[in-house]
């Protein structure tokens, strides 16, 4: 899902007319792990400051999945549908190199290895893994063009191609000690800004199969962890989730939008979706597998706490607020907001867009 997510992003499209998910990213992403940090600290006092900023490191990518109806919603802008798909496309591969940072300064507290230990061990991770990213996704690029110029691979076979690329990257990068999540990210972003030909295949992939995966990791969610993380629920981590999905987000996404030219409304609408969910689940379940924190269990439970609270809350609002929304961007006119973009086939499947000689967009 990291390859195939990173692999649709246009990043030339992006610097070009997607200056609000740039923002978010850029300045919103670390200011929202700076906040979250900061009130972890504050409500867990037991909790180190490593463990303050892991939790918040966690809780800081989001997830379009569980905001679908603003996504599709035509009445919602394409830029402001699009900042939000853009955002939840990226922020998880760029939040994971932190993700593992601070894990392992965090597990250096606590465990005999010295701090330095655990710091070369990140950098090898944070380092190797986009390395064998860069290269396998460029060399996979060259190698599919070349097998569709001269016939080779017919558009099965291309596909069966792409995602062994991805399952190989992963791989590659685990058995030379970087980390294959970063390099599926990173591979995906190289290879999708490399090939010539449309990648349809990944397009489809992830409207059928991806969706389903993703739907099958919210079963097992809702059935395996779900209960755990109600059976540790307490009004603290309660309180904590409630912040981590409204202040903690919603304050750092509307100071990264300053200067943008949109309103307050649709600072706090974008402030609002940003849902967390398999990210997030992922992240916790990889951090507590590798490392013996001595709060761990509680880290897991404010997680899953705040995903499931994510998709009630986000699931239940999406669609009325999606419409509200509209309708008030509709009255405002010629505005920001509405202003075209490319629309990035990012969770909409494929789309042909052409931009006109007066600056329009169709599809």
């Amino acid at each position: 899902m990291l390859f195939a997510d990173a692999s649709r992003i246009d990043l030339g499209r992006v610097r070009r007319d997607h200056n609000l998910p740039s923002r978010m990213l850029i300045i919103g992403l670390p200011l929202t792990m700076v906040c979250g940090a900061v009130v972890a600290s504050y409500l867990f006092p037991a909790f180190s400051l490593w463990e303050a900023a892991l939790l918040a490191a966690l809780l800081a990518p989001t997830d379009a999945a569980l905001g679908q109806s603003v996504v599709s919603d035509k009445a919602v802008p394409v830029r402001i549908r699009q900042a939000i798909n853009i955002e939840s496309g990226l922020n998880d591969g760029i939040a994971l190199p932190v993700v593992f940072l601070i894990a392992a300064l965090a597990g250096s507290e606590h465990l005999a290895m010295p701090a330095s230990e655990w710091l070369k061990f990140g950098l090898l991770q944070v380092v190797l893994g986009p390395l064998a990213g860069v290269a396998l996704g460029y060399i996979g690029a060259r190698a599919i063009d070349g097998a569709i110029e001269r016939g080779w691979a017919g558009p099965a076979f291309q596909g069966i191609g792409i995602l062994s690329l991805a399952v190989f990257t992963y791989v590659a990068a685990e058995l030379i000690g970087g980390n294959g999540f970063i390099a599926a990210f990173i591979g995906g972003m190289v290879f999708g800004n490399s090939i010539r030909h449309p990648c349809t295949f990944l397009f489809e992939f992830m409207e059928s199969e991806g969706q389903l995966f993703m739907l099958i990791t919210f079963l097992v969610f809702g059935a395996a962890l779900l209960p755990e993380g109600i059976e540790a629920l307490n009004a603290m981590n309660l309180l904590y989730a409630v912040l981590s999905l409204t202040l903690v987000r919603m304050v750092p996404i509307a100071v990264s939008l300053l200067g943008s030219g949109v309103r307050l409304p649709t600072q706090l609408f974008l402030g609002w979706f940003g849902p967390r969910g398999l990210a997030s689940i992922l992240f916790v379940l990889l951090i507590l597998e590798e490392s013996e924190l001595p709060h761990r269990d509680q880290l897991l439970s404010i997680t899953v706490i705040t995903v499931a609270l994510s998709a009630l809350l986000h699931g239940v609002s999406a669609a009325p607020l999606a419409q509200r929304f509209g309708r008030m961007v509709g009255r405002m006119g010629e505005c920001e907001e509405s202003k075209q973009v490319a629309e990035l086939p990012l969770r909409e499947g494929p789309m042909a867009v052409e931009n006109n000689s007066d600056g329009t967009v169709s599809q």
